[in-house]
């Protein structure tokens, strides 16, 4: 049983392009969040394959990464589209999962890499080693919301 929610929700419309912060967003299966980058196919990492349509990530990961290394990354600058509290995200990889009424399939880990780095100027990567959020899949359509419930599907 979770009782993990939605934090915050973040989408850049360009390759590289800054995060905005929005309140909702709907979630299109075999695209991503409307108006994301993946979603329109202009990600710098875009490839036509399922783990590239939404990310996540906990908000425990940014804070310990504020907390044990002295980085300071806002949310959106992690460049994941849902920051999530009280969520376990290692643990829904090959998992299906809901985020408010959609269903979600978790894929694989989203591991820091260079290009965050770069991008953050930040060195973030040994901070967020495993614990840098999840790629996952938008099995159904719908509207992902701030406060929306993240839970478990039997």
């Amino acid at each position: 049983m979770l009782n993990g929610t939605v934090e915050s929700i973040h989408i850049a419309s360009a390759a590289q392009g800054p995060m905005q912060s929005v309140a909702q967003a709907a979630a299109i299966p075999d695209a991503g969040l409307e108006g994301d980058r993946y979603a329109l196919k202009l990600g710098t990492f875009y490839k036509p394959e399922p783990d590239y349509e939404l990310t996540l990530i906990e908000a425990e990961a940014i804070e310990a990464l504020r907390r044990d290394y002295q980085v300071e990354l806002a949310p959106g600058d992690a460049r994941r589209n849902i920051v999530t509290r009280n969520v376990p995200l290692n643990h829904l990889v090959g998992r299906e999962f809901a985020i408010g009424d959609v269903r979600i399939r978790g894929i694989r880990l989203c591991e820091p890499c260079d290009h965050l780095q770069k991008i953050t100027a930040k060195p973030v990567i040994k901070g967020l080693l495993h614990r840098g959020g999840l790629r996952a899949q938008i099995l159904t359509p719908g509207r992902i919301r701030v406060g929306d419930e993240v839970s478990f599907i039997a």
